[in-house]
């Protein structure tokens, strides 16, 4: 009977299993994520080498697409990014109807996408069992701005900016390989009539936040104009926040930059 509790947990039917419990619903990128990963034994005991946690988003990618013919297409895929990652530094059995608890600790990076639109991020813990089904848990994270794109989308939303659309693009030239746009319509206030749409791209680091704006007035505009910018590395209109700044001047100064530069 060992043997064959043995032979059906290899195949994930008896098996262990894992559960991870977040302490915090709300998230914010540069801040810790701590988190409790219960570990429930099955109908026999099982050797674990290793747990590992993988914080994860997606994000899209245009690639060169073949048809047969002789023109040149492209298509946009949709690719993984892990952003980061945690392991138990010692492996460890599990008996037979055994808890135990395990509590890890991951630092979302800055660049974590906010997840609005079809931004999602979320969390992998997977049990590492040699020769057999290895156990698998997915949480999906609400991740929030932080203060400084917090104060910057208050500001754009008090002149009379609402998002349209929220897209993780492929971009070279920096820490993740990819940046989060954010496409802005003015229904209202003082940009209203001069702009059809604004597109942000944000990038956060230690030193403050950066910002890049593309503007079009036309009246039939085009589509996803910075992704086409970011994939030639010629994107403009640049501004820099610095990570001391407050956010409402933040949003002040955003505010400002874009009324000169437009």
């Amino acid at each position: 009977m060992s043997l064959f509790r043995k032979s059906l947990a290899s195949l994930g039917i008896g098996a262990a299993k894992v559960d991870t419990v977040l302490q915090r619903d709300v998230l914010i990128p540069g801040e810790a994520l701590p988190v409790s990963i219960h570990v429930h034994g099955g109908e026999t005991a099982q050797a674990v080498s290793n747990i590992h946690l993988f914080l994860c988003c997606r994000y899209e990618e245009e690639v060169a697409s073949s048809r047969g013919d002789s023109q040149h297409r492209t298509e946009k895929v949709s690719q993984t990014c892990t952003l980061a990652t945690w392991s138990l530094p010692e492996a460890f059995t599990i008996e037979v109807g055994e808890e135990r608890l395990f509590d890890a600790e991951l630092a979302l990076p800055f660049n974590t996408p906010i997840t609005i639109g079809d931004a999602k991020v979320w969390l992998e813990t997977h049990l590492d069992i040699p020769l057999a089904f290895d156990p698998k848990d997915k949480d999906i994270l609400t991740v929030r701005p932080d203060p400084l794109m917090d104060g910057v989308f208050t500001a754009l939303e008090q002149a009379g900016l609402r998002i349209r659309q929220v897209e993780c693009e492929a971009a070279d030239g920096f820490e993740l390989p990819f940046v989060q746009e954010f496409e802005f319509v003015p229904v209202s206030g003082p940009f209203h009539g001069r702009w059809r749409e604004l597109e942000v791209v944000a990038y956060r680091d230690s030193d403050g936040l950066q910002l890049w704006f593309e503007v079009d007035r036309r009246l039939n505009g085009l589509s996803g104009m910075l992704s086409g910018f970011l994939g030639r590395g010629e994107l403009k209109r640049q501004c820099h926040v610095p990570a001391t700044t407050c956010p409402q001047q933040a949003g002040e100064m955003i505010l400002d930059y874009l009324d000169q530069a437009t």
